[in-house]
């Protein structure tokens, strides 16, 4: 035995073209539920936050508590702050490994027991209801191990889905739709916590527990994660990571053609692409190809842009997720507190907007051939949401509601777009040459960077907060604008090589009209 990986026979074309439907759809719907599990079982400490942390000044609320220490008390943000610190740090430091050892290692295995790790992380958190844990640094080694067992999840399941659906010309609006997972999951996750919080709040962890419990199980049995398990990755069809005529995405926000048309690849990028290359050995179909360095992967063009924006639009996204349904329970709307119940479930409105926001991001952004521009116009119209939502959202629960889905929609969109097709993207430009190994470490560097930002924001939030809510939203806003200066100069290139384009596309037909027009000489 040479120790070369082997491959089963490849199938009839008839069956290896139904196979491949078969698989394609198997994946899309097994890595939707993982992540979405991971999402659900994330969602419990942003829905028990009003239980365990000081009830709101001048409640009205029957369901009024005094906390659950050591979480009560004046200084009880802060600490809901430090364990929402503990998580997202851990998951960032966590992602970087992950998406390292996901380029290594078999995606399905990985995958699964990082959501049986997850389930027990989860519901450990919740014991503490049941065993009376009043020990702030129980909680914080619960929530590290938390974090690094979820920073598995997401490198696996990007790359699984680009796998399958790395050639598509429509990776936009399917990362779009696919990654409502995300929210689909807090969604999930925030009724499943809401609806038992009654009973106790330890069952808001118990149950979002086993639910990604048994989802890994499935993930474990059922998941195929490359074409080439099955010998399917050379369909003509195309499972290739990188088509001949498909664009690579480079950092100044031009495109370099592979089949030669509009290459306007500086000789920077060139000498980048050579120094990628050199010594590197991909074997094609015959054998597996080199995973890429982690410091080789944060110099390709374009990755440190995005991850940067990602920093500051995830750093909003996720001072949401863990702080909203606490932020409603201590803001009257309509002059009266809701309780915790009603609190988690109206935040679910939220994520219904990210959900429209993430599809019609990827939409427009394959429409318009341009990623960032996309994600900038979503960034700046996520300002004046952002303010709306803060000074009139208190009027009515009709304006609440609204306004909170407005704001899920434009902060959630760059957000999905960026840890989706964009990371898609630049895990199979060509200065990778279609490496599908390339994925995982670029997915994570994007995403692990984006949760640097995650960890600061709700941590922010949760000191910030005890001196008013109207410090914690003009720091929002400053964060988004941050975002948009980060991809401003891939935007520009994008908008100049938009009108090359036209201005090109203008000199053919003028060319070939002039042609028709011009008259005939006989001679």
């Amino acid at each position: 035995m040479d120790g070369s990986p082997t491959f089963p026979p490849a199938p009839p074309p008839r069956r290896r073209s139904q196979l491949l439907r078969h698989h394609q759809i198997r994946a899309l719907v097994l890595t939707f539920l993982a992540y979405s599990a991971f999402h659900a079982s994330r969602k419990p400490p942003s829905i028990v936050k009003s239980v365990l942390g000081p009830d709101p000044p001048k409640s009205t609320s029957s369901s009024s508590a005094a906390g659950w220490p050591p979480f009560d008390g004046n200084r009880g943000p802060h600490r809901l702050g430090e364990v929402d610190l503990a998580f997202l740090s851990s998951y960032s430091a966590g992602m970087y490994i992950s998406g390292h050892a996901a380029d290594r290692v078999d995606l399905r295995r990985f995958l699964a027991y990082g959501m049986f790790g997850s389930c027990i992380a989860t519901a450990a958190f919740g014991f503490a209801y049941w065993l009376d844990v009043h020990r702030l640094w129980f909680f914080i080694v619960i929530q590290i191990a938390g974090g690094l067992v979820q920073s598995i999840g997401w490198p696996c399941v990007v790359a699984v889905v680009t796998n399958w659906f790395g050639d598509s010309s429509s990776r936009g609006l399917i990362m779009g739709i696919w990654n409502s997972n995300t929210s689909v999951g807090n969604i999930f996750g925030s009724v499943l916590a809401s609806c038992v919080l009654n009973f106790g709040w330890g069952w808001s962890f118990m149950v979002p527990a086993v639910f990604i419990g048994l989802a890994g199980v499935l993930v474990l049995a059922f998941l195929v994660a490359h074409p080439r398990d099955l010998a399917l990755e050379n369909m003509d069809h195309g499972v290739e990571m990188n088509p001949a005529a498909e664009s690579a995405v480079i950092g100044d926000g031009l495109v370099e053609s592979m089949n030669g048309e509009n290459s306007l690849v500086s000789e920077e990028i060139g000498l980048l692409q050579s120094g990628l290359t050199e010594g590197k050995h991909y074997s094609g179909t015959e054998g597996e190809e080199e995973p890429i360095g982690f410091f080789e992967a944060w110099r390709l063009p374009g990755v440190a842009s995005y991850a940067c924006c990602l920093f500051f639009a995830k750093l909003v996204a996720y001072t949401f997720l863990y702080w909203l349904p606490f932020y409603i329970r201590h803001t009257a709307v309509a002059g009266k507190h809701l309780t915790h119940q009603t609190s988690g479930i109206l935040s679910t409105i939220f994520d219904i907007g990210g959900v429209l926001g993430g599809v019609s991001a990827g939409f427009i952004s394959d429409c318009l051939g341009a990623r960032a521009i996309t994600s900038v116009i979503f960034l700046i119209l996520s300002v004046p949401s952002l303010i709306l939502y803060r000074t009139c959202g208190s009027i009515s629960m009709f304006f609440n509601a609204g306004l909170m889905f407005l704001s899920g929609y434009f902060v959630n969109g760059p957000y999905s777009l960026i840890t989706t097709a964009v990371s898609a993207d630049l895990g199979t430009q060509g200065l990778v040459k279609g490496s599908s190994r390339a994925l995982a470490t670029i997915t994570a560097i994007i995403d692990g960077t984006g949760s640097i930002g995650a960890a600061l924001g709700p941590l922010l939030t949760g000191y910030i907060s005890t001196w008013g809510w109207n410090i914690v939203f003009p720091m929002l806003i400053f964060s988004n604008l941050l975002a948009v200066m980060c991809l401003a100069h891939i935007a520009k290139s994008e908008l100049i090589r938009k009108k090359k384009q036209e201005l090109s596309s203008t000199g053919i037909v003028a060319e070939s009209r002039y042609q028709m027009d011009a008259p005939i000489v006989f001679l």
